[in-house]
């Protein structure tokens, strides 16, 4: 089978263990390369969240880049890929992305996305949303970006909350296009339990 190659986006919003589940959870595919950045917010976040280094999260990575090499080959059309996705993508990130504003590495590959029709998946994470935070979702999704707020699923009856994260990122994992195995497949209700 061929590598398949998957931009992974860590930015400021709360919800760091996303993105680190998403790059461990890949790994475990064994076909998949991964391209990693993070913001100067998301690796406050991870150190704050997760007790995580940025060394300790660019281990999970193939190949890793700093959010200020807007010259990396991820910045560039040419560079195949498969898809990327912004675990957990804040609303700075959301508006970067919406308006076309490729300031960093991380806006610039989104951007990249966007023009080469490829799949863009934004975690984006934040409640109370306001109208410049609902209008720059809908922006998003007419240029065909794929709006994955991380809402838990509770059908499954998940026990703690790494089934919670788990399952969530699997449902990413499928909206790549590849394998998983991690969340239940909806097998209709259970009869059963309603009498």
């Amino acid at each position: 089978m061929n590598s398949k190659r998957i931009i992974v986006a860590i930015s400021g919003a709360s919800g760091a263990i996303y993105g680190v589940r998403l790059l461990q959870m890949l790994r475990a595919l064994g076909n998949v390369q991964t391209h990693l950045t993070i913001s100067d917010a998301g690796l406050l976040n991870l150190q704050q969240e997760l007790d995580m280094s940025r060394a300790d999260l660019e281990t999970l990575a193939d190949v890793p880049y700093p959010v200020r090499e807007v010259g990396a080959a991820i910045a560039s059309g040419s560079f195949q890929c498969d898809g990327m996705v912004v675990a957990p993508c804040s609303m700075r990130m959301l508006g970067a992305v919406a308006n076309g504003l490729s300031d960093n590495l991380m806006s610039r590959a989104a951007d990249v996305m966007l023009k080469e029709r490829r799949r863009l998946i934004l975690m984006v994470r934040e409640t109370p949303l306001n109208l410049a935070h609902l209008r720059n979702m809908i922006s998003v999704t007419e240029m065909g970006g794929i709006i994955f707020p991380p809402m838990p699923s509770f059908y499954h009856r998940p026990q703690t909350l790494a089934e919670m994260v788990d399952h969530t990122v699997s449902r990413v994992i499928d909206m790549l296009g590849l394998p998983q195995t991690e969340a239940p497949r909806w097998q209709g209700l259970n009869m059963a339990s309603q009498t």
